[in-house]
């Protein structure tokens, strides 16, 4: 049975995964829709490969495989990316500020969680904050006020899904 800190650390894994992913889908589409976008949301996603590799890595000193949902974060992540880029900056905003608002909340409760348990758990968690946050604040403002802000509920909720059923598997 694997301690909190390898689940907490597991599923963050797969939700890197399909965060690469979701930016992958939208650098895709956006090269149509929204040029101006797209050099950003490749640095956006060099990060969430660095974040990625930080949880991989801690994952491999541990001895422990990655979650179960790595894949089905791949894909969903890829498809969620291909249809907001389609839909254009408002929608591409909308979808990863939505995503990091449940993301970031979920890393404080882990943090909260593993303050005394697992140090190196904690770190490693600890070291992706400011990039996410970063990410949340960037696309937060571009999204307000546009019909594709609709989209939010829908991707918190199926994001929060797909965590919850990382962390059962």
């Amino acid at each position: 049975m694997l301690n909190t800190g390898s689940r907490f650390l597991k599923v963050n894994h797969a939700g890197e995964m399909g965060a690469v992913c979701i930016y992958s889908g939208q650098i895709f589409m956006a090269r149509l829709t929204a040029p101006s976008l797209v050099t950003r949301l490749q640095e956006f996603r060099e990060h969430e490969r660095d974040h990625r590799e930080a949880f991989r890595a801690e994952l491999a000193q541990r001895g422990v495989p990655r979650c179960r949902s790595y894949w089905l974060c791949a894909g969903g992540g890829w498809l969620l990316g291909l249809i907001t880029g389609l839909l254009g900056q408002r929608a591409i905003a909308t979808t990863t500020a939505a995503v990091e608002h449940v993301v970031l909340r979920h890393l404080d409760e882990q943090l909260a969680t593993l303050a005394d348990q697992d140090p190196a758990a904690s770190a490693c968690i600890g070291s992706i904050l400011v990039e996410e946050q970063q990410h949340h604040d960037e696309w937060e403002y571009l999204a307000g006020g546009h019909w594709a802000y609709s989209l939010a509920p829908l991707v918190r909720l199926s994001t929060e899904a797909v965590i919850q059923l990382g962390l059962r598997l």
